[in-house]
């Protein structure tokens, strides 16, 4: 007979963890899986080292715009050390001690369904009341003709790289292509970003997509759009790209930014699961598959972000500890940690007039409105638009391109989510001076 548990947890990514660590405080017997890392992509491959990376090209930029301050110099040996400390140098033996410690039982192998309630590892069977998946995705691989026979890097090698490359090829204008890009190019790499469609970040508003592009083509990177990769060779040690405008590229690195795959290929039909269109597990409310089955993070669909893997990980605890949750999905931030940083939030404004909402826009150049650039850099930039729905006289969405947007954003977050009226927005004191002033700024001019 197979062992039984209160709860299996199968990846413990940041929804899977945040599961089983509730559910463990509350005394519960837990079986949790990974195959790979505890802490998942995150931590390890993704969002803690690309930002630790990012950090030091940011401050020397920042530094450099500050009155009577010099440029710092770049000090890639500390700066690699520092990203290898942040995620522990690929080791998660604390984390798996610490869950031995806690009660919880750790099993380190691939998590596969095989009927209601049964988990196989790598053969070996385990029930459980409740099972948990939050298995992820992984990077995509384009159908590039001869890419297999060049040096192709995914996030993983880009953010574990131990030399900076001379020349870089990235295929995608996603977050992960504007973040290593700015990084890369700010290292010293040459960087060429080809972009199939007309501007970077393509599911945001075409303006902030442009801004985007305007940015990082100053920061010297030789961005393509409305192009694509053909083909890929290898020419001595050179990388070379055939892209669809009869041009071709020499690099040392092909760095694939262009869409993550859903790792769901684990036997979820043998539960009766019929997976979406798009290969994500289908949830209820409640982050619920089905009787006694729940998934987290990525795999859903809902939105592939560490923050919403975190939230969905929060629900499913309270439904299970017997605490109805019905997840929100209203108001999920979105930040790209560029060189401006870059946040939206809510719809854009094509998707609110889509949905038939009566739309009113404001843009706003911060340099104009607010002070606080002027006193942050000596030669400021930064763009506020709000997005709101006339009849209701409610924010429905926002981005910022500015430097600190990533934390400000959550001020539109909250109004988005909470449905504050904008005579909120016009009716509040910031702190002066601050970024956070250009919310009244911006929404004293919409046409309301």
């Amino acid at each position: 007979m197979s062992e039984h548990f209160d709860a299996i947890v199968v990846g413990l990514g940041p929804g899977g963890e945040t599961v089983a660590k509730r559910l463990i405080a509350a005394g519960k017997r837990v079986a949790v899986v990974e195959k790979e890392l505890i802490g998942g992509e995150c931590p390890y491959w993704a969002c803690m080292p690309s930002k630790a990376l990012l950090r030091p090209v940011e401050a020397r930029a920042e530094a450099s715009q500050a009155a009577g301050v010099d440029k710092p110099r770049l000090d890639w040996a500390k700066v690699s050390e520092w990203r290898d400390f942040i995620v522990r140098h690929h080791d998660d033996s604390a984390q798996v001690e610490s869950y031995r410690a806690s009660g919880a039982t750790v099993i380190k192998g691939e998590g596969r369904m095989v009927g209601p309630g049964r988990v196989s590892v790598d053969g070996d069977e385990i029930s459980g009341d409740d099972v948990i998946f939050g298995t992820g995705s992984r990077q995509g691989r384009p159908e590039v003709e001869g890419l297999d026979d060049v040096t192709v890097w995914t996030n993983r090698e880009a953010t574990s790289l131990k030399e900076i490359p001379e020349r870089v090829l990235i295929i995608g204008g996603s977050a992960v292509g504007v973040e290593m890009g700015t990084f890369l190019r700010r290292m010293g790499s040459q960087v060429t970003i080809v972009q199939r469609g007309p501007r970077l970040l393509g599911r945001e508003d075409p303006e902030l997509g442009e801004l985007v592009g305007d940015n990082i083509r100053a920061d010297g990177v030789d961005l393509r759009l409305n192009c694509q990769a053909r083909g890929a060779r290898r020419n001595g040690s050179d990388s070379v790209v055939e892209l669809d405008d009869g041009s071709s590229v020499s690099v040392d690195v092909v760095l694939l930014a262009s869409g993550r795959t859903l790792t769901t290929d684990l036997g979820f039909e043998a539960a009766g699961v019929k997976l979406g269109h798009r290969r994500e597990v289908p949830v209820d409310q409640h982050c619920r598959v089905g009787p006694g089955l729940w998934a987290v993070g990525d795999i859903t669909g809902v939105a592939l972000f560490t923050h919403t893997a975190l939230y969905q990980g929060r629900v499913v605890a309270d439904n299970i500890l017997g605490k109805p949750h019905a997840a929100d999905y209203t108001g999920i931030p979105r930040v790209v940690f560029g060189e401006p940083e870059i946040a939206a939030v809510g719809l854009t404004t094509e998707a609110a007039r889509h949905q038939g909402i009566d739309v009113a826009t404001s843009q706003i150049d911060l340099r104009d409105a607010i002070s606080r650039p002027w006193t942050y850099e000596t030669d400021p930039h930064g763009t506020l638009r709000l997005i709101a729905d006339r009849q209701r006289r409610t924010l429905v969405g926002a981005w910022a391109m500015s430097p600190l947007s990533g934390e400000w954003i959550h001020a539109a977050a909250l109004a988005i989510r909470a449905q504050l009226p904008i005579d909120a927005l016009l009716d509040g004191i910031a702190q002066f001076p601050t970024y956070s002033e250009a919310y009244y700024e911006a929404a004293a001019t919409l046409d309301l």
